[in-house]
Order: C-alpha cells, then structure tokens, then sequence
C-alpha cells in the first residue's frame, strides 16, 4: 500500500506544480496573493521584497506552492534560492536570485538554520522577497529566535486541507471535464489508497484516464491496480 501511495505522489509531482493546478478551496487568500506577486510575467513590476510564511499540517498543499512560484519565476527567466531540509550543505547567497524559497523550515538542522538566516539578511539588504514554508505557526517553531521572528513578520497564512467531500467535488468536476465517468467506488478507492495531496490525485486522474483510453476499458477499480501494475 505505501509504495502505491508513493508511486502516485510520484506521479502527481510528474509535471511540476503550477499555480493553475493548484486546487484553493479553502485557501484562495493565499493563492491570489502568490499569483499577485508572480504576476507580471515581463517581471518589471515592482514586487514587494515583505516575507511571506505558509503554514498547516502536510498535504495541505505548502510544498506545491513554493514550487509553483519557484516554476513561475524560472519561465520568467528568473532564478530563485530553494532551501529545504534535504539540502544538508546550503549553498552562499546569490545577489542574481530572484526571490528566496524555505520549506519545511520546522526541521532545519543548525547548519540550515545559519544558512536561512544569512539568507534572510541578504535579501533584506537586497529587497528580496522570502517565502517561507513549515508545519507550524512562527511562534512555535523551534529556531534560532533570529531567524523565527524574521519568518514571522510579513505576510503569514494558514494552510487548510481540503475536506474529503471538496476533494471529491473537485475530481468529479475534472472527471466531467474529461468526459469520463468515476463512480462511487473509483472515487473512494483513489482517496484511500493513493496520496491526499490534491495535485498528485489530479495527475492520477489524468494517467488514468489516459491508460483507460489506451485500452479501451471504462474506469474501474480493476483498471487502476491494472495501470498500476503495469507503470
């Protein structure tokens, strides 16, 4: 089950997150004001260098939006400094970055820490903006105090994740679109078995629906662990 459930967040994360895919819900404050600050696709518009940090518990989507903008800021022919707590050996700020991501800032080591925190002056003095990711709301992260209060002091939204039922709607409504009928016990078999992450099902739905093309066959639960199999 669990190599199920990672073979499909694999897929979802196939295409790279955009902000087009990403499904709000809940959390449309949030999109809009990410979407605002990539705006401008000639990237001449002034964009405010004030921080923004995003917050909730996982899949409720922190990692999808900082890759997004991290996507839209490269079609733009932008670079950006990414941190993350995997990269254990950060590299030196760059002045020709665009705009500074974190994620998963509630489990940086010291070293990322010292890092983000350099990071963090640099753009300042530069007028970069941050955008930061973690689980849990500044003031409970466990951090340096320099560098929580810095995460802290812009712009600070919570993550929801969408409920079953609006996960549902949502795939339904794709599934509409595509002119393709999932039933009841596709439905729950793909909520169930497979990621929670909104964006991995979508691009699930789009794989079967695909494979269900190729063979010819309705979508069925049958169908799915056969695509499977065969992935």
């Amino acid at each position: 089950m669990q190599r199920m459930k990672q073979i499909a967040l694999d897929i979802g994360l196939a295409t790279g997150p955009t902000l087009a895919s990403f499904f709000a819900g809940p959390n449309e404050a949030v999109l809009r004001h990410l979407e605002l600050w990539v705006g401008d696709k000639s990237g001449t518009s002034p964009r405010s260098p004030v921080p923004t940090y995003l917050w909730g518990v996982g899949a409720s989507g922190k990692t999808h939006l900082l890759k997004a903008v991290q996507a839209a800021l490269r079609e733009q022919g932008a670079t950006v400094g990414w941190l993350d707590a995997s990269i254990a050996e950060p590299p030196e700020f760059n002045e020709g970055w665009a705009a500074i991501l974190m994620d998963d800032v509630h489990l940086y080591t010291a070293e990322q820490q010292h890092a983000a925190f350099n990071w963090f002056v640099n753009a300042q003095s530069h007028q970069l903006w941050v955008l930061g990711a973690g689980a849990l709301p500044p003031s409970d992260l466990k951090l340096r105090e320099d560098l929580r209060t810095r995460l802290g002091w812009g712009h600070v939204f919570e993550l929801q994740v969408l409920s079953e039922p609006e996960r549902r709607a949502v795939l339904r409504k794709a599934a509409d679109a595509r002119g393709v009928f999932l039933g009841d016990d596709v439905m729950d078999f793909m909520l169930t078995r497979f990621s929670r992450d909104l964006g991995s099902l979508m691009e699930l739905l789009d794989l079967i629906d695909g494979y269900a093309l190729q063979t010819k066959r309705g979508i069925t639960i049958p169908l799915i662990k056969s695509m499977m199999e065969n992935i």
